[in-house]
């Protein structure tokens, strides 16, 4: 790999749910403003890790961890992290589209307020930046009032993406962000993952190998907890290195 900037450095982190251990060992580097993606077959750890990032499994029962991840030189399992502040720098947007039962307008302005923000020509900047930069502001810019669940599936999920980008966060995790979404809103929602580097760190889970070898600058694959291999997303597509990675790409687990 050349040499980039690092957002996120995971060092021999190990994550357990009571007495499963889910992820091992994990040495990975997030690169800044660029997208890697984390592929790899069902039940291997790639949701976990990047729940990972923004402590997320701690609302699970019974996980607990070792080892760390950092995050521009901090380690967030430290005792002393902010969580919601973490929370803030590290957006997640998930599977399934789950907009509040609001308006599209206060699905937006929900995290700024929360975080004291009550001018409102700064929220209705907030809100125009935010869905703008979600590439969905041309399409519901006239009925921003109107409940988030009249959209279609994604624009939904382009109105969640919408609502991290919100709280101003530098890094933003997606998990399979197109599994329930179909081919046209799927092209929709990679354009922008392409776009928003310029200004994030995208980190995205996918089962589809073809979206990661569209999307992605470094591509991750895990199997059992591990992360097995990593690299330049066209090295390990055309050139693996590890005999698992190429029986996974070609088809013949997975």
């Amino acid at each position: 790999m050349t040499s980039r900037d690092v957002k996120i450095e995971a060092r021999k982190f190990n994550l357990w749910f009571g007495d499963n251990h889910v992820l091992k060992n994990i040495d990975l580097v997030i690169e800044k403003n660029e997208v890697t993606a984390i592929m790899g077959p069902s039940g291997c750890g790639k949701t976990t890790l990047i729940r990972a990032m923004n402590r997320m499994n701690d609302i699970t029962e019974g996980c607990r961890t070792s080892g760390q991840i950092v995050l521009d030189d901090q380690n967030i399992y430290d005792s002393n992290t902010d969580i919601v502040d973490l929370r803030r720098r590290v957006g997640m947007v998930f599977q399934k589209p789950n907009p509040f039962p609001k308006s599209m307008y206060d699905n937006v302005a929900f995290g700024p307020r929360i975080h004291g923000v009550t001018s409102a020509r700064k929220l209705n900047n907030i809100v125009e930046f935010s869905l703008k930069e979600a590439a969905l502001w041309d399409e519901v810019k006239d009925r921003l009032s109107d409940s988030a669940m009249s959209l279609s599936g994604g624009q939904q999920q382009r109105l969640c993406i919408a609502r991290a980008l919100a709280v101003a966060p530098e890094v933003i995790l997606m998990d399979e962000p197109c599994s329930a979404l179909d081919p046209s809103a799927t092209a929709k929602i990679e354009s922008l993952m392409t776009r928003l580097k310029e200004n994030y760190t995208v980190v995205i889970v996918t089962h589809n190998m073809q979206q990661a070898a569209r999307v992605s600058d470094l591509t991750a694959f895990m199997y059992l907890g591990e992360v097995a291999e990593y690299g330049e997303t066209r090295q390990i597509f055309e050139n693996p290195k590890n005999e698992l990675t190429e029986k996974y790409i070609t088809g013949k687990f997975g």
